[in-house]
């Protein structure tokens, strides 16, 4: 007789939980049935050495099988189209916007009330900034979550949420929402209960009694936000005079970590992203997703443990709401940043990377740094995309590696110093106008908030500023993946001022970029004799003409040199044709000659104007402009 192995007994220990919480269907059967050997070697390999470990993976696979259950018809059917196309979101037709609900539109009506605007720009992909309960006043712009399960109040109500949802869906718009699993606010029941002794839900954190093991973990950390405190760990409040505790903050002191050496903390984080799925959320945005594994002597962060949390989730989620994916957010070293993209973590990553040297590329009117990335540091595993963006909700922090400045004979703690100063209008000169946030005096380090429009040089009067704006977004609409616009962009929204005047929020100046709906200027979008409406024209024929090309599918992308250092170039490669791109960040015009030319066949398509052009004859390129060119490499035919 076969002796039972652990993944045998588990296996059916996990099956009595399941069963036990509601009936098993096949499809989930079969799902279980692929995943759980995943699951289990993971739980092992995180919680082997804790009694709970087994005891939490079967309550995990009975919230799974609930959350089944209870999955509406329509978010199934969603399923079945995804699994049959799993590569969905990797089409020319993706386009995501992002916004704060209040900001943008009030409350999830007035979002509601904007779907035919949506629709008018081409919008497959809604991301809503967090919505859910938070403490009134400081809560780090809705990233201090208080309950997943409710939305802000002042926003609406979750059932309005899923109305949102399906209406979105029903407009081919998928949703996506935050997923903050980093860390509760200080006002979530769990951690109120923490606070109260309640010994469950004290191992949900990292709570010590006193300095000790705090100084030893902040050897080898780093501060975030060094203005709210310094460290990784704040104080709690003092109890019958004794003094307070200290819980792991690696953010702001209202933001408190989870514990996920604990087991209870991923099977109770697992039930709150299934909730999500099941009002309809397409894609979670994977919050910080470097930190939410702690080892003492570490930096705490990119941990192995963290990538097998991730794996964990996803063998969850493949499970339960099959049809759903995850998107990382980790603002780390460019090679950690690709660890964490994956058909077994996250399916997309925002690349901070690019974004970053866009705008590096624009200070110094030099793409080399650009051209190196695009080459060396773009290409994903298959099945996966980049969110290319040109500014999000947070700063632009420079994250380009040391080595790759290095070898262009760049020092890179001196470079990032000068964009700093750059950006935030203190070099002589610029056309910029950021601000700082989060700088240390300690260290000189340093990032910058802005609307692309302030950054780009329009607040300034740049005659230059229109076309930087379009120009960065030829790059992040044409390089591959899922394009990402900050709603307001396209428009040309300035920078705000007026959260100076709150007190809730002067003292975090990304509030700068995160303005209401610039109304007026959305009024004068089709007035093109307005900045607004000749930055929404052309970015939204930059729209069309990428949602009809299909060599812009997929993320693969060849680098193309042609020996200007102002010049950025790649080809993407279709069924049929390649398309060429090139882009000067210069303030010079350049020309690109005929023999760096030759390889390809002497006629070329220009998509954007909508003719033949003579390759033979060379090509010209304005300042701060671009080409998106069909061209015939030798040896192939091209469409026109």
């Amino acid at each position: 007789m076969t002796a039972l192995t652990s993944l045998d007994v588990d296996r059916a220990a996990a099956l009595a939980a399941a069963e036990a919480a509601g009936r098993l269907d096949d499809a989930f059967l079969a799902r279980f049935d692929a995943q759980f050997p995943r699951l289990h070697g993971l739980f092992s390999r995180l919680y082997g050495d804790r009694a709970d470990g087994q005891e939490q993976l079967a309550e995990t696979i009975a919230v799974a099988s609930t959350s089944w259950n209870t999955r509406p018809l329509d978010l199934k059917v969603r399923d079945a189209q995804r699994l049959a196309d799993p590569a969905w979101f990797q089409s020319e037709r993706m386009l995501g916007g992002v916004c704060y609900v209040d900001r943008y539109a009030g409350n999830l009506a007035g979002i509601r009330d904007q779907i035919p605007y949506f629709r008018e720009l081409g919008l497959t992909y809604l991301h809503l900034m967090p919505l859910f309960d938070a403490p009134e006043g400081e809560n780090d712009g809705g990233y201090a979550v208080s309950s997943y399960r409710r939305v802000n109040p002042s926003l609406g109500t979750m059932a309005q949420l899923s109305e949102l949802a399906a209406d979105l869906r029903a407009s081919g718009i998928s949703l996506v929402l935050d997923f903050i699993f980093n860390h509760t606010s200080n006002e979530h029941e769990w951690a109120q209960k923490a606070v109260a002794g309640d010994p469950e839900f004290e191992d949900y954190y990292l709570i010590f009694p006193d300095r000790e093991m705090p100084d030893a973990y902040e050897r080898t950390t780093r501060e975030i936000f060094p203005d709210d405190h310094r460290g990784s760990f704040v104080q709690l409040a003092s109890v019958d005079g004794a003094p307070g505790r200290w819980i792991w903050s690696t953010f702001y002191h209202y933001q408190w970590d989870l514990n996920y050496a604990n087991p209870a903390v991923f099977r109770a984080m697992a039930g709150e992203m299934l909730f999500l799925a099941n009002q309809g959320v397409e894609v979670l945005r994977m919050d910080a997703v470097a930190f939410i594994w702690k080892r003492l002597g570490t930096a705490c962060e990119s941990l192995p443990e963290a990538h097998m949390l991730l794996q964990a989730f996803n063998a969850v989620l493949a499970m339960a709401a099959p049809g759903m994916i995850f998107k990382s957010e980790a603002i780390v070293h460019p090679d950690e940043v690709v660890e964490y993209v994956s058909l077994e973590e996250c399916q997309i990553s925002y690349n901070p990377l690019q974004m970053a040297l866009t705008w590096e590329a624009l200070a110094t009117r030099d793409a080399r740094l650009l051209q190196d990335a695009l080459e060396h540091r773009h290409a994903l595993p298959p099945g996966t995309a980049w969110v290319n963006y040109v500014r999000s909700h947070d700063d632009i922090g420079w994250t380009f590696a040391d080595e790759d400045a290095a070898a262009l004979g760049i020092n890179a703690y001196e470079h990032r110093r000068f964009l700093n100063r750059f950006y935030t209008g203190r070099f002589e000169g610029t056309f910029a106008r950021g601000v700082a946030f989060q700088e240390n005096p300690a260290t000189g380090d340093a990032r910058v908030a802005g609307t692309t429009a302030s950054l780009a040089g329009v607040e300034a009067g740049d005659p230059g500023g229109e076309d930087r704006i379009v120009l960065a977004h030829a790059l992040a609409l044409s390089s591959g993946g899922i394009p990402l616009l900050y709603l307001g962009d396209e428009v040309a929204q300035l920078n705000d001022y007026s959260y100076e005047d709150d007190p809730a929020r002067r003292g975090d100046s990304r509030w700068v970029h995160r303005g209401n709906r610039a109304r007026d200027q959305y009024a004068r979008r089709d007035d093109v004799e307005t900045i607004a409406g000749r930055v929404f024209r052309r970015l939204t024929k930059l729209i069309t003409v990428r949602q009809s090309t299909p060599e812009f599918a997929g993320g693969e992308l060849i680098g193309f040199r042609t020996g200007h250092p102002s010049v950025a170039g790649f080809q993407r490669v279709g069924e049929d044709a390649t398309i060429l791109v090139l882009l000067n960040v210069g303030d010079e015009e350049v020309t690109v000659d005929p023999l760096t030319l030759s390889g390809f066949e002497g006629e070329a398509f220009d998509l954007m104007h909508d003719r033949e052009i003579d390759l033979r004859e060379g090509l010209t390129l304005p300042q701060h402009g671009f080409v998106w060119l069909r061209v015939n490499p030798l040896g192939r035919s091209v469409r026109t």
